[in-house]
């Protein structure tokens, strides 16, 4: 994994909802190292997802990619 994902920032999703990233914590079981987010929307809710996934390139072309994002989650910063 080589992009770093910078914690206590808010990231935009290429479906162009933006979240808040907590931190980056550890599966208790397997390890795997997962990113505590949350919805910068009503009704604000939590979520956790593999680093992996939430790092991974994504294809600019897919029709849901309205932001035309490489990455699935991108660092926002307010443009």
């Amino acid at each position: 994994m080589a992009r770093e994902i910078i914690v206590k920032r808010p990231y935009r999703h290429f479906k162009g909802k933006l979240y808040y990233v907590y931190d980056i914590v550890m599966h208790t079981e397997t390890r795997e190292r997962m990113v505590s987010y949350q919805a910068l929307y009503e009704p604000y809710d939590m979520f956790v997802r593999p680093l992996d996934m939430f790092a991974e390139e994504i294809d600019p072309s897919r029709p849901d990619n309205i932001t035309k994002q490489v990455y699935r989650f991108e660092l926002y910063n307010g443009v």
